[in-house]
């Protein structure tokens, strides 16, 4: 299953949208369109590429808008970017979600004790790959961490591209903590620390910030997307989610390839590209008093 991508608006600004095309070059949500599974029996999974590694761009799939395109964060109608936290430079993996999943704010986790987080289920792509904004790769998951984010459930799945040079070598947490020392440990560190440059305390992880092993995150997973599946089917309240899509034919939001082009066109085509902040670029040293 292929999957392209169209882009509106000039980079680096406000009206900047990444829309996603299937195979066929029809328009879809990547939120609800794109299945989880790639391959349910061996727990292979889709994943949208939300931001790439190395940068700093705080790109999302927007669940609130129609199609869900891929939008960059507005924190006080400014583009938000990660400040680079010494001695991590942007983000530190291709950093995406997994479709059809759905963190429930309502939904009290056993685990943690907090509801989620709103969105899709984050995921941590570990492979040699520098993937593109709007990608859509394979990954085999390998385990998970339980940030908690502003009193919010945001579990953190770590994963593999399934076509990484070396992806049969990873089949669990710890061949991750045996054949890449200290990475898992700097993930934690990066989540841990990355908002306070923003003025933020750093984030509390349940489990102490140990990461739990892969069928521990395949149960979490299957949780989101039954929380998803009752979202598109009405027997949650989504509040202000979006979900607008062109293929679940039982949906009630199910939208036509006219309707879906015209959300599209709402969108000015690309302009010229704006230049990314020079403080982005700023090295800030942190530690703790």
């Amino acid at each position: 299953m292929s999957y392209s991508t169209e882009a509106r608006g000039s980079q680096n600004s406000l009206e900047r949208r990444i829309f996603f095309k299937n195979g066929k070059g029809l328009y879809i949500s990547p939120f609800h369109d794109i299945p989880l599974y790639a391959d349910e029996a061996k727990n292979v999974l889709y994943m949208v590429v939300e931001v790439p590694r190395w940068t700093n761009a705080k790109m999302e799939i927007a669940t609130k808008d129609s199609l869900n395109p891929i939008k960059q964060d507005v924190k006080k109608g400014k583009l938000r970017y990660v400040a680079n936290v010494f001695p991590h430079k942007g983000y530190i993996w291709n950093y995406g979600a997994l479709p059809q999943t759905w963190e429930n704010p309502k939904h009290i986790d056993e685990n943690t004790g907090f509801g989620g987080d709103n969105d899709p289920i984050d995921v941590c792509d570990i492979g040699s790959k520098v993937c593109e904004q709007g990608e859509v790769i394979k990954v085999k998951v390998l385990g998970t961490l339980a940030l908690i984010d502003e009193g919010e459930t945001d579990w953190k799945i770590i994963a593999i591209n399934v076509e990484d040079p070396e992806a049969d070598h990873y089949n669990d947490i710890e061949d991750v903590r045996r054949l890449k020392p200290h990475f898992l440990e700097s993930t934690v560190d990066w989540f841990q620390k990355y908002k306070v440059p923003d003025g933020k305390p750093e984030n509390k992880f349940a489990f102490n910030g140990e990461f739990k092993a892969k069928d521990f995150a395949i149960e979490v997973i299957k949780s989101t997307h039954q929380q998803w599946k009752d979202l598109v089917n009405k027997k949650t309240d989504g509040g202000e989610i979006n979900c607008t899509n062109t293929t679940l034919k039982d949906s009630e939001f199910l939208c036509t390839q006219e309707a879906a082009k015209a959300f599209v066109e709402k969108v000015p085509t690309c302009g010229q590209v704006n230049e990314i902040p020079s403080e982005v670029d700023k090295w800030y040293y942190y530690q703790k008093n």
